[in-house]
């Protein structure tokens, strides 16, 4: 299966092993002649009744002795090891320290896979017909010359003896009884050790939910310039020199880049020319597998393809719920020879398992300046064209790894292709028309799809339809907005080559708060940011968040906060003061935890990096300790009659039929109602028009004024309905 066995055919080493096999079973038929009578072969019931005869010749045989020896013969000498030197079955000795007696056992419990034959000797050495599979007893009256050494025999089959301990050998019990002895238990080879011992290839059935095997291929070009890791070729000389001196080799890739960490593993993989294989941990705990005997065959499998072990996921196990798995794994690490891939997003986490010697391998995202030099020469390649402003635009806002990149731009490169081949050519101008204004939307919607999807499932997706010619909001408020935007912008530049990173360890990300009554237009401006950005926009919802158990609310953050570290998107929080209130006096247990999670989450919010915006209708609710680390502070003041106007007169599409006889002013005059109100006023009015089967009237938006007020639980006078006298 690989060069540490090279020159070895199945059959140049075990046809002596078999050879040996015979001569064993030969004496024992002969024994088992003079102890069962030379017609127990004859006997097609052998086994399944028991004459007088045959209790008369049990009765008259010392305890323990095995019937399979021939009293007028000295007991047997152990043969000596058939193992050549470097075959399989050598290196099967070596790794997991078996005896010769162990080998011997394997040759019993291996022969029946090469011969059939085997089945019906060993039923006729038990002496029943049913028994065609080894079973501990035949092995010990095989191999022990008499009682004392039957006895110690018993030891190689205990639950510490290497060949179970490992898993090599399986005793299994006989379904027919419920509680059989240990000598009653038939001996079944792994099926992994056999297809290793016959030399067959390919990855055991048993993992092929959980890993994948590839061969070794050409070594890829260690110093292509997508490369996430600068020095591949020192990792690569560490591993040919443990490949040569036998020495066990662990490294722990760290970082969110998990297409980089696996190819820059293949690579490695590659350049000593093994095999790799590949175990995903997450969908292990995922089918609630047994996890230690999945283990054992992981490994093994490793061992015996003499592949390049990568364990992926390795953070699914670094919880309480899953500390036992973990300590499992970690002494599977310490035991392995071979060379071992860990890869995991956090720091590493020791565990006490000894001296693992895990190297560190750091796979941080690309800078802005690495970023923008993938995007020109992944766009280049598609052959999109696009102004340097959008190039920097899309390097800034798109914390990318080098394949999302590549992947981004290809799939921009193909969707242009498509609308340009689903538009009739009368009509479209794609080809003709400056490049930017057609593949900009395209590109940035091919960059936001490679994120957030581990953030969609714990959050709500917004999809931006307002833009600033849509909101309402005095001068200044309108600038702060679009100052939150230019700061995301131009985050790079202040941060990386102005060198404020190298100032600020925490605090790097922009957090708001925008705070007001409720239908001044919070969540309207959210959507306006993330419209001008291009980013995705994802609404928490606070009741899958807040948990009156005790941690369950901080885990529920810590997850959001997780997968929006690399989501490239907005975090929406609505109503923040529920998780971010002020703290109080600690009176009990509950005021105790309570301020808590309010710290933890102050602590999440400075760690964050991305853009944060939180709505309140009552600032004098947020805690003074977040108030402090907020970037912007926005005040959506209650709108005023000339405020009103406008949202009056911007609420209508230009498609919805409209009435002369509507007047926004004596509207926004006499109803002194929210932005939001308006908006529920027009939407109702319109569905009133559609059943008359007219166009939008004052007597429509009066009516269904009067059915805002009455939903808010405010009383107008009948003449505040009135409408206007000409």
């Amino acid at each position: 299966m690989d060069d540490r066995i090279e020159g070895f055919a199945a059959l140049d080493y075990l046809l002596p092993l078999l050879h040996r096999l015979d001569k064993l079973l030969a004496h024992a038929v002969a024994a088992a002649e003079a102890a069962y009578g030379s017609d127990a072969a004859t006997d097609p019931y052998r086994g399944l009744h028991v004459s007088l005869q045959e209790v008369e010749q049990l009765l008259a045989r010392d305890p323990g002795a095995s019937p399979l020896q021939l009293p007028t013969e000295n007991p047997k000498q152990p043969l000596p090891n058939p193992a050549p030197e470097g075959s399989p079955l050598a290196q099967l000795q070596q790794t997991f320290n078996l005896s010769n007696f162990d080998l011997d056992i394997i040759a019993i419990a291996l022969a029946p896979e090469l011969d059939r034959r085997y089945e019906r000797l060993y039923a006729y050495l038990q002496d029943d017909v049913r028994c065609k599979q080894p079973s501990v007893d035949l092995a010990l009256n095989l191999l022990c010359p008499d009682a004392a050494a039957k006895l110690s025999g018993r030891a190689r089959f205990s639950p510490d003896a290497p060949p179970i301990r490992h898993q090599l050998l399986h005793l299994v019990a006989d379904s027919n009884q419920p509680k059989p002895s240990l000598l009653a238990h038939n001996l079944q080879l792994d099926a992994q050790v056999v297809r290793f011992l016959l030399g067959e290839t390919g990855l055991d059935s048993r993992l092929t939910s959980f890993c994948q095997l590839e061969q070794p291929a050409v070594a890829r070009n260690r110093v292509s310039p997508r490369n996430p890791v600068s020095d591949c070729k020192a990792l690569s000389i560490l591993c040919l020199e443990s490949r040569q001196t036998q020495q066990p080799l662990r490294f722990y890739f760290q970082g969110s880049d998990r297409t980089g960490k696996r190819r820059t593993a293949q690579t490695l993989a590659a350049e000593i020319q093994t095999p790799f294989l590949t175990a995903d941990l997450a969908q292990i705990v995922a089918a609630k597998a047994d996890f230690q005997p999945t283990l054992s065959l992981i490994f093994r499998e490793a061992w015996f393809q003499n592949a390049l072990l990568y364990l992926d996921n390795i953070e699914t196990l670094q919880s309480e719920e899953h500390a036992i798995s973990y300590q499992s794994l970690l002494a599977a690490i310490a035991e392995s020879k071979g060379i071992t891939i860990i890869a995991g997003t956090g720091s590493w986490i020791p565990g006490g398992a000894g001296a693992l010697g895990i190297v560190t391998v750091p796979f941080t995202l690309p800078n802005f300046a690495q970023r923008r030099q993938y995007w020109e020469e992944c766009l280049t390649q598609t052959g999109i064209s696009i102004p340097d402003s959008q190039l920097d635009a899309l390097a800034e806002r798109f914390r990318l790894t080098p394949d999302q990149i590549a992947d981004a731009a290809a799939t921009a490169g193909n969707t242009a292709r498509w609308y340009a081949a689903a538009t009739p050519l009368a009509e479209t101008r794609f080809i003709a028309s400056p490049p930017s204004r057609h593949y900009a939307p395209i590109l940035f919607a091919a960059a936001r799809a490679q994120s957030g999807h581990d953030l969609a499932a714990l959050a709500r997706k917004i999809e931006p339809k307002y833009t600033w010619e849509d909101i309402v909001l005095p001068a200044d408020h309108q600038t702060q907005l679009r100052e939150i935007c230019n700061q995301a912008k131009h985050r790079h530049l202040v941060h990386e080559d102005w060198g404020f990173d190298r100032k600020l360890s925490l605090g790097k990300g922009q957090n708001v708060l925008f705070s007001g009554p409720p239908g001044t237009g919070k969540t309207m401006a959210a959507e306006v940011i993330a419209g001008e950005l291009q980013l995705d926009l994802y609404k928490i919802d606070l009741s899958q968040v807040v948990s009156k158990y005790i941690g369950e609310t901080e885990k529920n953050l810590n997850r959001i906060f997780t997968a929006a570290a690399s989501s490239n998107a907005i975090l929406f929080f609505d109503e923040a003061d529920s998780l971010f209130g002020k703290r109080t006096e600690v009176k009990d247990a509950h005021d105790r935890y309570a301020n808590i999670e309010v710290g933890y989450l102050l602590q999440k919010m400075e760690e964050y990096e991305g853009v944060a915006i939180l709505t309140t209708n009552a600032r004098s609710n947020m805690d003074d300790a977040f108030v402090r680390r907020l970037r912007f502070i926005v005040e959506f003041p209650f709108p005023k009659e000339k405020d009103r106007r406008r949202i009056w007169e911007k609420i209508w599409p230009d498609a919805t039929p409209r009435s002369p006889d509507i007047d926004l002013h004596f509207l926004s005059r006499r109803f002194e109602i929210s932005g939001a109100n308006i908006r529920n006023i027009a939407l109702a009015a319109a569905f009133l028009a559609a059943e008359d089967g007219g166009s939008v009237s004052i007597n429509h938006l009066l009516h269904a004024v009067r059915r805002e007020y009455q939903k808010m639980g405010k009383i107008l006078r009948e003449g505040d309905f009135a409408p206007p006298q000409e």
